[in-house]
């Protein structure tokens, strides 16, 4: 079997005469660093290779050795179908660049296991004011890596990755459903649900029926969203909050339906929960909206399709301006639909100056939702194709409903 690289490099201190620490001296890199190398802890580096070969004058045998360990890890990356391209290592930073290193991969430790978490958190806030297609690739990405961890390391930190690959899926899942590619999204939606079990834990199993119930929603499903958002509310050891978006969830289904009186009760217990659940992010990152109250601006949601339009835009204008500026995907979402309610109320011109600056930050998300509703608008305007509101916003609103990434 061929040597590594760190076995060349302590055959070729030793027959050089130099510790360890002598060599460190010698190319200004730490003791611990070079101990780290020669124990195949850490990929070699080029400059320390180049460096090392020279002061040991190995003739570039420690050059070719570290050319032929990243080699290596390129076929070993190509084989398990990870394609990283520059922008991706740089999004994940050193945790991508753990699926690229020589050697055998160190068990990670708490820090290691933050930085992946922060390194996600990362996308998943980009994701909140970009296209979709900017964090799907880099997503995939992290979560390979993070799943082939968990797979390697025991008990606590194999669970932890679990939970944390689980979260990943759940979102990326999301972010294939506001690209328009349902089948994708329902798939990574259930592998979620297939990861969290795996790591002892059945809380994003329950949020897997809610995300599912979100699928049968906007695609007008009255009924497969309430009995969906009903199994997630029936999951074992679920918890309140996701209980809560659960009857959030149901409510909007009963709306869909046109039952009024189901949607309150419905969203009477999800604010009811909501309101008593503590956040927990101990295993991963909290699940669902981080809006101030997303029962609310559920509530103002369905109230558009219940024809209570006036008091939809009310609530929707009202939860709007409590939504944080990077909120952009959500902001672009309720803004979309508040415009919608506006106009459906006969307030045309209300409706076209909100909606001018809701525009923006739809072209920005780049959400197949979002132009769901977007295109109910424009049709829903286009009865008042001669008013001169109309006539001033069209033109852009017809171009962002035209853009694709």
């Amino acid at each position: 079997m061929t040597e590594s690289f760190g076995e060349l490099l302590r055959e070729c201190r030793v027959a050089a005469g130099l510790s360890i620490g002598q060599l460190a001296k010698r190319v200004h890199y730490s003791k611990g660093h070079l101990s780290k190398i020669e124990n195949d802890l850490k990929p070699p580096h080029e400059t320390m290779a180049r460096l090392c070969d020279g002061v040991l004058d190995a003739g570039g045998s420690l050059i070719e050795a570290a050319r032929a360990a990243r080699d290596r890890a390129a076929e070993r990356v190509a084989e398990a179908g990870l394609t990283l391209d520059r922008r991706q290592v740089l999004v994940a930073g050193t945790v991508l660049g753990m699926a690229l290193a020589g050697g055998p991969r160190p068990a990670p430790d708490e820090r290691v296991v933050e930085g992946m978490r922060v390194s996600f958190e990362h996308l998943r806030s980009l994701g909140m004011q970009t296209s979709p297609v900017v964090v799907l690739e880099p997503l995939v990405a992290l979560l390979r890596t993070v799943h082939a961890l968990a797979h390697e390391n025991p008990e606590p930190i194999r669970g932890r990755l679990l939970l944390l690959a689980a979260r990943i899926a759940e979102y990326t899942g999301w972010m294939n459903q506001e690209v328009g590619d349902e089948q994708r999204a329902l798939s990574w939606t259930r592998h979620a649900s297939e990861l969290a079990l795996a790591g002892g834990d059945r809380e994003i199993v329950g949020y897997a029926f809610v995300r599912e119930a979100g699928l049968a929603l906007y695609r007008q499903d009255a009924l497969g969203t309430i009995e969906l958002a009903r199994q997630a509310q029936r999951v074992d050891r679920a918890g309140p909050r996701t209980r809560g978006l659960a009857s959030r969830r149901e409510a909007q289904g009963h709306a869909l339906a046109g039952d009024r009186e189901a949607f309150d009760r419905a969203m009477d217990r999800a604010a009811d929960l909501l309101d008593g659940a503590a956040a927990d992010t101990r295993a991963y990152p909290v699940l669902g909206s981080t809006a101030p109250d997303p029962a609310e601006l559920a509530r103002g949601w369905s109230l558009c399709d219940l024809g209570r339009t006036t008091e939809s835009a009310a609530v929707l204008d009202r939860e709007l301006a409590r939504l944080p500026a990077a909120s952009r995907r959500s902001r672009a979402r309720f803004g979309t639909r508040r415009s919608l309610a506006l106009a459906l109320a006969g307030e045309v011109d209300q409706s076209c100056a909100t909606l001018a600056g809701t525009l923006d930050d739809v072209a920005h998300v780049d959400s197949a939702t979002v132009r769901a509703d977007l295109r109910e608008l424009s049709r829903t305007l286009g009865r008042w194709h001669n008013h001169g509101a109309v006539r001033e916003v069209y033109p852009e609103l017809r171009r962002v409903l035209r853009q694709r990434y």
